[in-house]
């Protein structure tokens, strides 16, 4: 009885932190992404996509929502990369979605997110019309709210005209892996390689967006 105990501890253990860090692989993929004009956070202003990357030679979109606590998770290091490399042409851009604009500021100034911020939806409702549906499923991402979701975009080979910014790319369908991403925020950058420290843990109880959602195509640090 008492391993049978220790079994269900243990697995319980594993479920809840598979749960709260659902870190994946950046992968290269084949994804039609367009050029989009989306609302300001801070502002309110129209800004589009395109206008943003100009000048830039990594440009990072990131996909939250902002009670998801695996967004929150990978804040703790995204506002480092921004403050580190935007001198080197990292740009981050997040796009919010099924929370009010409300809550997205508020949600700005409790993390002190330093990145551009638009959005695209406000409405939990709204999740299988969205844009960011669209787009993950095509890239093989199976969870339920797909918060957070990356794809990066290189300016320099974007054409000079029309809708599509990219017809193949790189995405993370979950939490970046921190030391991989800044490796590869490096190299995109044309920095010399360092080394670079794995993520510290964090004990932090948090809403995550898909508890009950199994992660084994998710890689677990």
């Amino acid at each position: 009885m008492r391993s049978l105990a220790a079994i269900a501890v243990i697995l319980f253990s594993f479920i809840f932190a598979s749960a709260q860090n659902e870190q994946a692989p950046l992968l290269e993929k084949d994804i039609a992404y367009k050029n989009w004009t989306l609302k300001d956070v801070r502002t309110g202003e129209d800004r589009e996509l395109r206008k943003m990357i100009a000048g830039k030679k990594l440009v990072m979109v990131i996909y939250y929502a902002p009670w998801c606590g695996n967004w929150k998770y990978d804040l703790r290091f995204l506002n480092r990369f921004y403050e580190k490399y935007k001198g080197d042409g990292l740009e981050i851009i997040g796009v919010g979605h099924y929370d009010p604009l409300a809550t997205m500021k508020s949600n700005l100034e409790e993390y002190k997110i330093a990145f551009p911020l638009v959005y695209a939806s406000e409405s939990r409702g709204d999740r299988l019309n969205t844009d960011h549906y669209k787009y993950r499923t095509q890239t093989g991402d199976t969870r339920k709210w797909g918060s957070p979701w990356y794809i990066f975009i290189e300016p320099a080979k974007v054409p000079a005209k029309g809708d599509t910014l990219t017809t193949k790319t790189h995405i993370i369908n979950g939490e970046m892996i921190e030391n991989e991403g800044e490796k590869f925020i490096r190299t995109k950058l044309g920095l010399p390689e360092v080394d670079t420290k794995a993520a510290v843990s964090s004990n932090e109880k948090i809403e995550v967006c898909d508890p009950a959602r199994p992660s084994t195509e998710l890689k677990k640090p």
